[in-house]
């Protein structure tokens, strides 16, 4: 992954709500795109109308959802960002320019030529996650050594083609946690808050409306 969009994330405050916001969520994700074309040279165009699509998908199942957030904070922050990426996935919001190639030797080069897209979308999302988990617990998860690995990303390419929830589990596997691979997009599935909930820690409560998507 290449992670230095991450500062530019962590220098907005409150992120975790701002991302929230279409206009917000819009324009990092075009921030994004465009330090990864500077890194590679790859050149992407966004169709603005499947973005919106992406945002709007994504906030409706993460607020049918955000009552686990009370369970275990920095996991639903990561199943959030699996959510939109999932979304990101499915919908396809981007597309390489038919001129564009990968420049230079950078570490991760090979995977942005196998899948330009897919490393677009994961690293908006593993840059999010990183910032956010900087500005609310201090420091970012780490990332697991297979993040950097092209077989991994010919497994995630294939299987996310057939099941874009599997986008969920490879997410989880890219930060170093153990992904639940037969439901990756059910949150009762997963290890963190079936441990919180089984400690009986808290209870879930209704969940507080979303803000506004298109504030």
């Amino acid at each position: 992954m290449d992670l230095d969009f991450k500062n530019e994330l962590a220098v907005m405050p409150d992120l975790r709500h701002r991302l929230r916001q279409l206009r917000w969520f819009r324009t990092t994700f075009r921030g994004n795109a465009k330090a990864v074309t500077q890194h590679y040279g790859v050149v992407f165009e966004v169709d603005e109308e499947k973005l919106t699509r992406v945002f709007l998908d994504w906030v409706e199942m993460v607020d049918a959802q955000k009552a686990y957030a009370q369970l275990d904070r920095g996991d639903f922050i990561i199943y959030a960002a699996g959510l939109a990426l999932k979304e990101m996935i499915r919908h396809a919001p981007v597309t390489v320019t038919p001129e564009s190639t990968v420049t230079g030797d950078a570490e991760n080069a090979e995977i942005v030529k196998f899948w330009p897209e897919g490393f677009l979308y994961t690293n908006y999302c593993v840059c999010a996650i990183a910032a956010i988990f900087e500005q609310e617990f201090g420091e970012a998860p780490r990332l697991a050594r297979c993040a950097d690995d092209l077989r991994t990303w010919w497994s995630y390419r294939e299987n996310t083609r057939e099941m874009p929830a599997s986008a969920v589990a490879f997410l989880d596997r890219f930060l170093g946690a153990e992904p639940n691979w037969v439901a990756p997009d059910l949150v009762e599935g997963r290890i963190a808050m079936r441990n919180a909930i089984e400690a009986g820690r808290k209870s879930i409560e209704a969940p507080s409306i979303f803000p506004d998507p298109a504030s």
